[in-house]
């Protein structure tokens, strides 16, 4: 059998497709959830951030337990990133 395979890059992928967006994203340790306003190589930029404690059921509208951090951004780095997704906080 014959496999064809195209690879092609998309900008509107990947945490780059999710600017502007309400998102939550698995670090090596915690689970943050803000806006992403800012991806670069090295890390990204949350507004409105939270640091999440208890997920509660993952199908809910919203975590359990989202503590915001206040009106600074956090910036995290992508190499601690485990896994990230739109979300609503």
């Amino acid at each position: 059998m014959k496999v064809v395979v195209k690879e092609v890059e998309s900008k509107d992928e990947g945490l780059s497709g999710l600017l502007g967006q309400q998102v939550a994203v698995w670090c090596n340790t915690y689970i943050y959830a803000g806006t992403l306003v800012g991806v670069n190589e090295t890390c990204i930029k949350l507004d409105d951030a939270s640091v999440v404690y208890e997920t509660g059921e993952l199908t809910a509208k919203s975590f359990q337990d989202a503590q915001k951090i206040g009106k600074r951004p956090l910036y995290i780095q992508i190499s601690a990133i485990e896994a990230f997704m739109p979300a609503e906080v």
